[in-house]
């Protein structure tokens, strides 16, 4: 997922050189969602194996 959000920055950055300033603002649009999408995925799947690590232990 974050392949993707790099991927959306880096066509925003050259749509932007090449003055497309609408693909360049909805791609860094997408790549913003995309990176927050990430970022909770990241917080969720660490919250479950840190309590899923304390379950497993006795």
């Amino acid at each position: 997922m974050l392949k993707l959000a790099l991927f959306f920055l880096v066509i925003s950055i050259i749509a932007g050189l090449f003055g497309f300033g609408g693909i360049s603002s909805a791609a860094a649009g997408m790549a913003k969602i995309l990176f927050f999408i990430a970022i909770v995925l990241f917080v969720v799947f660490l919250v479950v194996a840190l309590l899923a690590g304390r379950a497993i232990t006795k």
